[in-house]
C-alpha cells in the first residue's frame, strides 16, 4: 500500500534533564494518552547536496527552508515501507508532505529512478531533486521516541526523543541505529506539536519548571558535528 500524508502545524522543541523528563510523565499522564506506535526507534536519511546546501540554509535561519529525508520506523528490509518526506518551514509553521514506499522502490526513487506514484508529493520531491545537483544521503539519524496525543484534542500531540545517534557512513536504512551520540547526560529532546495553543496545565508546568523553547535541528547539530571534525583533520566537503 502507498500512502500520502501532509502535515501542517507549530513544532515547538525544549531540551529536558531526565528529572525534568520524568516530571513532565507524571503531570501530563491525566491529559495525554500513548499513540499506537508510541515507542519506536526512529532511522532517517537527510539527503543534501555535496556542501550541505539545504542544512546551511537552514541555520541561517531564514523565513523559508527546506529538507528532503528518508523515514523508516526501525531497521527497513526489502518489503519495509518507508516514508519519503519533504519537510518545509514558514514564517514558524512545519509542512510535512511525504508519501510511503518500500524501501529499495523508495531508494531507486530518490536516486533519480522512476517515479511509482505520479501523485502530487511525488512530484514536488522530484521537483526538489532536480533542484539541488548532486543531491544524496549524507547523514543518518536515528532516536528512540515516545509519542503521545491529547486525550480531549487529538491533534496535540507530545514526543520524546532520546539515544540519538548519527552517522555519515553507512548511509542506508537497513542496518539499523549506531553512530555517535548527539545529545549527553541523559537528556531528553521534546517537542510539542500543535495547530493551535498548549493547554494550560502543560504552560504552568513549562513557566513553574523554567523551561525555555529551543532552535534544534537534529540534522543541524550533526552537521556541526561533522564541520568540527573535518576542521581538525584538514578536510574540506567533497
Amino acid at each position: 500500500m502507498k500512502i500520502q500524508n501532509v502535515f501542517k502545524r507549530y513544532e515547538v522543541k525544549y531540551i529536558l534533564t531526565r528529572k525534568q523528563y520524568l516530571a513532565l510523565r507524571t503531570r501530563m499522564a491525566p491529559y495525554m494518552k500513548a499513540d499506537e506506535f508510541g515507542q519506536s526507534t526512529i532511522c532517517n536519511l537527510y539527503y543534501d547536496t555535496p556542501d550541505f546546501l539545504l542544512i546551511r540554509r537552514s541555520l541561517e535561519k531564514p523565513l523559508y527552508k527546506e529538507k528532503l529525508r528518508l523515514r523508516s520506523y526501525g531497521a527497513a528490509g526489502k518489503d519495509t515501507m518507508v516514508f519519503a518526506e519533504i519537510k518545509k518551514k514558514m514564517d514558524g509553521i512545519v509542512y510535512k508532505r511525504r508519501i510511503s514506499l518500500k524501501e529499495p522502490e523508495a531508494m531507486d526513487f530518490l536516486s533519480g529512478g522512476a517515479d511509482p506514484l505520479d501523485s502530487q508529493i511525488s512530484r514536488e520531491i522530484r521537483y526538489l531533486l532536480k533542484r539541488y545537483p548532486g543531491i544524496a544521503p549524507r547523514v543518518f539519524l536515528a532516536y528512540n521516541r515516545e509519542a503521545f496525543y491529547g486525550k480531549e484534542d487529538d491533534n496535540f500531540r507530545m514526543t520524546f526523543d532520546d539515544s540519538i545517534l548519527w552517522r555519515d557512513y553507512d548511509l542506508t536504512l537497513t542496518k539499523g541505529a549506531f553512530g555517535h551520540a548527539l545529545l549527553t547526560n541523559g537528556e531528553v529532546l521534546a517537542e510539542f506539536k500543535t495547530a493551535g495553543a498548549f493547554p494550560l496545565w502543560l504552560v504552568e508546568f513549562l513557566s513553574k519548571n523554567q523551561i525555555r523553547k529551543v532552535s534544534f535541528s537534529k540534522y543541524g547539530h550533526a552537521y556541526q558535528q561533522i564541520t568540527e571534525s573535518m576542521k581538525k583533520e584538514g578536510k574540506r566537503y567533497a
